[in-house]
C-alpha cells in the first residue's frame, strides 16, 4: 500500500476546515482545531497562500479564507462532471411524471452525496439538498451503490464499522445489510422505508457508465402521508426508467 505523505494530508486537513460554518480562520485557530504546532501551521498556510489555495482576508492579514485556485479546480471538475448535468435533466423528467422528490447520488466511502435534487410540487415534501451526505446503509441510493461494489470491497468497507441508526427502522446489523445488498444485486432496485427519515420512504435504481459500473443511483422519495401500496410498482418503474435513461446519456449500453 502506498504511503500517505503527512504534509499533504495536513494541508488537506487545513483546507477541509473551511467546509464548516466558518469561512475565515486564523492560524492559531487552525492549529488548535487540528492539534498541530503553530510553526507547522504557519509553514503550511504560507505555502497554500503562495499557491493560491488560501488567501489572506483584506484588512485582516492574520485571517485566512479559501483562494481562487480552488475555484478554478472546482470549475474544471464541474466541466467534466457530466453526471450532474445529465442527472439534473433526467431527474426533472421523472419528477414531472411522479410529482415526488427525485435525487441522484454518488458514493463516498460509506456515505452518499446528493448531486442532484428536484422537488415535488406538493407542500409536504422531503427536506434535503445538493451536497448533503447521509450514511449509505440507511438510504435506498446507498444500498444500490454499496450493492454495486464487488462484494469483497463492500465487506472491507463495512468491516469494523458500526452502523449507527438514524431512525428506529435503520439497519444496524452488517449481516442484515449484506442480505439486502445481495437482494439489490439480484433485483436491480432498492427500497428503504423510514430508515433515514421517519416520515419518508424511497426506491432507487443504479446508474451505470460506459463500462457497466454502478456509478450513481437515482431515487424517488415519498412522504409517508402519500404512501400508497398500489403506487410503489409505478414508482419502481419510473425510477428504473430514469436510471436507464441517465445510464444511456453516460454512454452505457444497458437495456
Amino acid at each position: 500500500m502506498a504511503r500517505h505523505v503527512p504534509a499533504v494530508m495536513r494541508a488537506a486537513d487545513i483546507l477541509e476546515l473551511f467546509l464548516g460554518e466558518r469561512s475565515t480562520l486564523s492560524a492559531p485557530e487552525i492549529a488548535s482545531r487540528l492539534g498541530l504546532p503553530r510553526s507547522t501551521v504557519h509553514e503550511l498556510v504560507t505555502t497554500l497562500v503562495a499557491r493560491g489555495y488560501l488567501d489572506r482576508r483584506p484588512g485582516a492579514e492574520t485571517q485566512y479564507k479559501l483562494g481562487f485556485r480552488l475555484l478554478e479546480l472546482g470549475a474544471r471538475y464541474q466541466q467534466d462532471l457530466d453526471l450532474a448535468t445529465e442527472g439534473d435533466a433526467v431527474a426533472r423528467r421523472i419528477a414531472r411524471e411522479c410529482d415526488e422528490t427525485v435525487h441522484v447520488a454518488v458514493l463516498d466511502g460509506l456515505e452518499v452525496v446528493y448531486i442532484c435534487k428536484i422537488d415535488s410540487t406538493h407542500s409536504v415534501r422531503m427536506i434535503s439538498g445538493v451536497g448533503r451526505r447521509l450514511p449509505a446503509h440507511c438510504t435506498a441510493v446507498g444500498k444500490v451503490l454499496l450493492a454495486g461494489l464487488p462484494p469483497e470491497e463492500a465487506d472491507a468497507l463495512l468491516r469494523g464499522h458500526e452502523l449507527h441508526p438514524l431512525t428506529p427502522r435503520s439497519i444496524t446489523s452488517a449481516a442484515a445489510l449484506r442480505a439486502q445488498l445481495s437482494e439489490v444485486r439480484r433485483t436491480g432496485v432498492a427500497y428503504e422505508m423510514c430508515e433515514s427519515n421517519p416520515d419518508v420512504g424511497c426506491v432507487a435504481a443504479p446508474v451505470t457508465d460506459h463500462a457497466g459500473v454502478w456509478v450513481a443511483a437515482l431515487s424517488i422519495s415519498v412522504p409517508t402521508v402519500r404512501h400508497r401500496e398500489e403506487a410503489w410498482p409505478e414508482w419502481e418503474r419510473l425510477v428504473r426508467d430514469g436510471a436507464t435513461e441517465l445510464s444511456r446519456r453516460l454512454g452505457s449500453t444497458v437495456r
